[in-house]
């Protein structure tokens, strides 16, 4: 019998905390809606899932990519300065 559920993770790290949620999904499932069954927001209710921005295993993505088994999904924080304004500084 095929299974018509893949396991998926979600992952996000604050300034002080990280957390990886392993999460089972329907096959076909978006990245979104991964990250809303991950329930990651209980933990972090600063995420704004719908505005996020996201990456699988460190390349982005949409929040409408379709996930594939074992795709861990990866929560963006905004950051707080420029990467090129800091080498400059």
């Amino acid at each position: 019998m095929v299974s018509e559920f893949m396991l998926v993770e979600v992952a996000y790290a604050s300034e002080e905390d990280q957390l990886i949620q392993s999460v089972q999904v329907p096959k076909g499932c978006k990245a979104i809606e991964a990250v809303k069954r991950s329930k990651i927001k209980n933990f972090f209710p600063e995420i704004d899932i719908e505005n996020a921005k996201v990456g699988i295993f460190g390349k982005g993505c949409t929040l409408e990519t379709v996930l594939n088994p074992g795709d861990r999904v990866e929560i963006y924080r905004q950051l707080k300065i420029d990467p090129k304004d800091a080498r400059k500084k």
